[in-house]
This record gives C-alpha cells, structure tokens and sequence, in this order.
C-alpha cells in the first residue's frame, strides 16, 4: 500500500497542502474551523501520520522538550517533572527528563544531548552553580528557561517560588506556637549561596527569627535534601541534649526524615517537638502526624516554564530581574506543628 502524503490529504479536503500543514501544526496561521474539520476527516480516512523526523529536519525543531532534574526519585523533582510533562501536553509537546545526580558533568551531558536532538527548548532545574552549563547554553544558543532554582551564571528567564517569604511564613507560624524558638534543618555546606531556594528558605527562617527578636546562632543545622540522610542526622540531633521545641527543615524529604528519627526516639510530634517542611509533597499529607509545610502553585509554575520555553515574545525583557516570574508561597497547616491537636 503507498504511503498516504500531505498532496493526498489536501486533494481529499479540497484545499491546500499549505492549509494541511497549518491543521497538523496548529499554526502559524489560522484555519477556518469548516476548513479545519474537512481536514481532520480526511486525515482519519485515509490513516494519515505525519512525518515527524521529516518536519524536524524542516523546522530544525522537534516535537520535545528537554527537563533536566537533579534528582527524579525525589517527590518534589518527580511531581514538578509531571507538572511539566502535563503543561506540554497541552501544547502539543514531549518532554524528555534528564537526572543530572547533582553532578555538573552529568548536567553537561544532557544539555548537549537534548540540545543535540534539536529540542523545542530546554527546562532547567539546575544542580549547582553550573558555570559549565552556562557555557553550553551559550554555545548552543540555546531557548532555556530556568525552574525552581536560579544560579548566578545563568542569565535566562526563570520561574521560581517565593521561597525567603515561605521560609517566613512556616517559621512565625511556629513561633506563634509559643515556642521559645525554631531551629532550622538547611542544606550542606556545600549548597550553593546564590539562586538556591534551601539557602533563600535559610534566609527566611533567619529573618522570621530576627524579626522575633531572637538569635539564630548554633540553632542551623546542616542535612542533605533527601530524608534517608536527614532521618541519620535527626537521630543525633534529637537524642543529644539541646534538642529544639521546633525545627523548620528547608525541604518536606527532610522533615518526613525527622519525623521518622521522632518516632524511633519516642518524640512526641507536636507535643515535644513542632515541626514544618517546604515542598508540599503529596506524602507530606499522610505523614504521622500530617506534615504542615509550604507549597507553592507546582502546575501554574510548570505551564509558566512550558510557555515561555515556547514562546518567543514571552522570552523578550531588558534587565534579569524582569526575566524572573515569582510565584507566591502559601503556608499548609496541618498537625505537625500543633494545630488540631
């Protein structure tokens, strides 16, 4: 049987092979709808399939978007993937995902990898600081748009959360617990200092304690993101003798990992010790108790990135601050923190 063409298609609907293309595309011009459902019909009588190799060498763009995470296992980084994934859909679009292990060189590679394949456009969510990575993007020219994380050597459009004035939120909370102060589960030493949102949730614990009026000194504590890690550092936190009446951890894995370490040790939660995360993960909901943390709006931020990765117009802005979209956080009480207790 010979392949069904476009010339086949637009004999069948009565019009042009121009007008063929601009269904299968959507675009770039408009079809009148009477026009628009001729077309569609003929393609389903006759089985049509476009060719999408062929339309990519054409365009030289495909139908995919690259996502670059540091991490998919982690709850957060897989539900913002999906989000992602969700948002491209709705335009018409793939996504590839790309776990970059917090490695530079591992980010490296995907970059040239997705970017290699002619990608519609490329969604960061960056690992570190990525100077490597920004010498890449430059030298592929390459439509980038940043989420979550923003690192200084990156100068594209980001899409980011509120996450100083969250910090804030879930720290005056537990204060407002009557608690005589909340101590803070951050990152490593290693967590970069600029663009990170676990050092801007750091900064916002650290001004929701000074606006408090209280001190901040030998009450952070350093932990990996995941909650395995966090779980091994609780343990020795919460057993020594300094234990804190409440701890804001800079991510939910970490706050489900301290709520793990409680529960060996016998810590009641709230009654002994408040806690609160930042994330707003789904599990955070059926922790025990259930975790109080900070979410921000995962879906609208995604389809943010997917239009802008996209969309030429939305791209164009003078200075960095006007290429930063900031989404605010809202704060998720639940029981964790005392509440409903």
């Amino acid at each position: 049987m010979a392949k069904v063409t476009r010339d086949d298609v637009a004999r069948l609907a009565g019009t042009s092979t121009a007008v063929v293309s601009y269904v299968i595309n959507n675009g770039p011009r408009p079809v009148a709808p009477a026009t628009r459902e001729r077309v569609l019909a003929a393609i389903k009588e006759l089985g049509y399939r476009p060719d999408r190799v062929a339309q990519a060498m054409a365009s030289r763009r495909t139908d995919l978007i690259g996502m670059i995470v540091p991490d998919a296992r982690q709850p957060f980084f897989a539900e913002m993937a999906h989000a992602v994934e969700q948002a491209a859909a709705e335009r018409g679009k793939m996504v590839l995902v790309g776990n970059s292990d917090y490695l530079d060189e591992r980010e490296v590679h995907y970059l040239r990898a997705f970017l290699g394949m002619r990608v519609s456009g490329l969604i960061l969510v960056s690992q570190g600081p990525s100077e490597h990575a920004a010498t890449e993007i430059d030298a592929w020219d390459a439509r980038v748009v940043l989420l979550h994380r923003r690192p200084d050597a990156i100068d594209d459009v980001a899409v980011v959360t509120d996450d100083v004035g969250g910090a804030q939120l879930a720290t005056r909370h537990l204060l407002d617990h009557g608690h005589p102060y909340v101590a803070c589960l951050g990152g490593t030493e290693g967590t970069p200092v600029v663009g990170d949102p676990v050092t801007d949730h750091v900064e916002g614990w650290r001004l929701a304690m000074k606006e408090a009026g209280l001190s901040t000194e030998g009450r952070l504590f350093e932990a990996p993101y995941n909650r395995y890690d966090a779980y091994q550092v609780a343990l020795s936190l919460l057993a020594g003798p300094d234990r804190p009446p409440a701890l804001v951890c800079a991510t939910d894995d970490q706050a489900i990992g301290v709520l793990r370490a409680a529960r060996e040790l016998r810590i009641d939660v709230p009654g002994e010790l408040a806690v609160a995360g930042f994330d707003d993960v789904k599990e955070a909901a059926l922790t025990d108790p259930p975790l109080t943390t900070v979410a921000s709006d995962r879906p609208a931020m995604a389809r943010a990135a997917v239009d802008l990765v996209l969309d030429d117009a939305l791209r164009v802005a003078g200075s960095r601050r006007e290429r930063l979209r900031q989404f605010p956080a809202r704060l998720v009480v639940r029981r964790s923190c005392g509440c409903g207790s």
